[in-house]
């Protein structure tokens, strides 16, 4: 093992310390309002963990779940590491998703290999413009991206909503939908009972390279500067532009990738508003995992099986789903709760 990767290790320890205390915090909280809504809080828990991972078909859809969260959650991740915040990774899964779905349609004669590594690379590409637009303006014309991304989402959404009403439409302007993509274009399936795919390695694939880009290479570390200090990266003669610009794009290609997984991996065919929110999930999913890639794809976990086990639990006790979303944001808080209290810590020792 590196020297800098040993050096690491304390660090993720105490990381991976905090999201679990908070998630327990988190748990211990939203079981006294379990017991106000005269619930017992371990029966409610036992049907949430028993309808996310309780059988071969639960499990299969919260690793469904946990696919698009692992790229959408590593998107912001990364741009946070170069201090920024990319709200827009719903916007770039659209990208990425329409692309796919158009190459998957009307890119035929392939065989799967190549048709599938197309989708992909083009699902990358897309997301990788879009978030790029983002990163432009912030670079050459200093427009914050958190306003930029936030109206390219609806850019996104609403362009792909008027295609699959009328352009794209499957028969033209009946259905909101386009065609299915050919065969030759779908990922692999691991689970037929469920969406699940191969797409689930595919992230956690992405996931491990984005972490060795992170800490490993000139480009990450050079990325990080800029992150920590743009004045201290451009007297060090970082090009800090430049970087802005590259992680917004690549943060946009991961987000892009969603797109793609939940297209060629599962609904092969893209719908109206067919995300349920996974890139505004994303932003959650990075700071549960402390925008670091492996912890993105732990919390992506959490919070798939949060969410598909809140139907079981729902059925099982009559408890509203809506009380997932009270967990959630608990977690947040919590850690949010830690981060300012070291930021307070270092303050005073400053």
């Amino acid at each position: 093992m590196s020297q800098a990767a040993t050096a690491r290790i304390p660090e993720v320890l105490r990381a991976t310390s905090i999201s679990l205390a908070a998630i327990v915090l988190a748990l211990a909280a939203s079981a006294v309002l379990i017991l106000l809504a005269g619930a017992d809080p371990l029966a409610a828990y036992w049907a949430l963990l028993q309808g996310a991972v309780g059988d071969g078909f639960a499990l299969g859809n919260t690793l469904a779940r946990t696919t698009p969260l692992i790229f959408t959650g590593l998107a912001v991740a990364f741009a946070f590491r170069c201090n920024l915040l990319n709200i827009g990774a719903e916007g770039q899964l659209y990208a990425g998703a329409l692309a796919s779905v158009v190459i998957g349609i009307y890119l035929t004669g392939l065989p799967a290999v190549l048709h599938i590594a197309f989708a992909i690379a083009g699902g990358f590409l897309a997301g990788a413009a879009w978030g790029g637009i983002a990163g432009y303006l912030r670079a050459a014309r200093g427009i914050n991206e958190i306003i930029s991304t936030i109206m390219l989402n609806f850019v996104a959404i609403f362009f792909v909503s008027y295609l699959v009403h009328g352009p794209l439409a499957e028969p033209p302007g009946f259905f909101h939908q386009t065609a299915m993509v050919a065969e030759s274009a779908r990922l692999p399936v691991l689970y037929a009972k469920s969406d699940l795919s191969i797409a689930i390695f595919i992230a956690v694939g992405f996931a491990l390279v984005t972490a060795y880009v992170l800490w490993r290479t000139p480009f990450g570390l050079k990325l990080r500067a800029v992150g920590e200090s743009t004045g201290t990266a451009r007297f060090a003669g970082v090009p800090v532009n430049r970087y802005v610009f590259g992680a917004m794009s690549v943060s946009g290609g991961l987000a892009g990738l969603a797109g793609t997984a939940e297209m060629i991996g599962g609904q092969y065919r893209l719908l109206d508003f067919f995300s349920p929110g996974y890139g505004f999930d994303g932003i959650a999913v990075a700071f549960l995992g402390r925008s670091d890639p492996i912890g993105v794809v732990f919390a992506a976990f959490l919070f798939a099986a949060l969410r598909v086990g809140a139907n079981h639990m729902q059925r099982t006790t009559g408890l509203p789903t809506s009380l997932i979303l009270v967990i959630q944001g608990m977690v947040i808080l919590f850690i949010l709760c830690v981060a300012v209290l070291e930021w307070y810590r270092r303050r005073q020792r400053g």
